[in-house]
């Protein structure tokens, strides 16, 4: 109740400085709309863990933009956490797994490196926004999970507000969004979309799968 109605900044700031200080890390993907949040984070404190999961399914442009965004920004903690090799061996020896099982995939190659790096924080911070719809629609400010807070201090902000902060700012965009790609994973799973369809509808295209888990770890 107390940040129901507390900017971002604000949020960000008793979160960042006060609330986990030391404690905590904010998990981007370098995506679509990343930039803000990332920006955001960096005015109060660049030196902030930033943890980037490594699927090594990620396309070229989204790694040539992570390292854009981490000079422009001053980022200088960034955490590059890759899927730990002898489980890609045993359970994705092909390179396949996507097409198979992506729940699989998804947890072989973020779910559980994430898990494994979040041992070490109290809390991290998401991109989340409550115009990405489904269960996001109803995302509280701080969120509590078996084993951290969750911070998502964009949940209210609309698609608009997000385009306005990136060109406000002068905030480089993802290479793809103009390729029609509103929402940005991994290449295999990542489609572009028509200009209205829904923000997420290019990401497991066909399948009923909607989230990669991440959301759902409960150490």
């Amino acid at each position: 109740m107390r940040f129901r109605s507390a900017s971002a900044s604000v949020l960000l700031e008793h979160a960042i400085k006060v609330e986990f200080s030391g404690r905590i890390a904010l998990v981007s993907s370098f995506g679509s709309e990343s930039a803000t949040l990332l920006h955001l984070v960096s005015e109060i404190d660049p030196a902030i863990p930033v943890i980037f999961l490594d699927t090594q399914k990620h396309f070229a442009q989204t790694l040539s933009y992570r390292a854009k965004l981490v000079t422009k920004l001053g980022l200088t903690n960034v955490i590059n956490v890759l899927p730990e090799g002898d489980a890609v061996s045993a359970r994705d020896g092909d390179g396949n797994l996507w097409k198979t099982d992506p729940d699989g995939c998804c947890t072989l190659r973020k779910v559980e490196p994430l898990t494994e790096v979040l041992s070490e924080f109290d809390a991290w911070i998401t991109g989340r926004k409550q115009f990405h719809g489904g269960g996001r629609m109803h995302l509280p400010a701080f969120e509590a999970t078996q084993t951290h807070i969750k911070v998502n201090p964009l949940i209210r902000w609309s698609k608009d507000a997000v385009t306005n902060y990136v060109e406000n700012h002068e905030l480089p965009p993802h290479p793809l969004v103009t390729q029609g790609y509103p929402s940005i994973g991994c290449w295999p799973c990542t489609h572009p979309v028509a200009d209205d369809s829904d923000v997420r509808a290019g990401r497991w295209r066909g399948a009923a799968k909607t989230e990669c888990g991440i959301h759902d770890i409960k150490e």
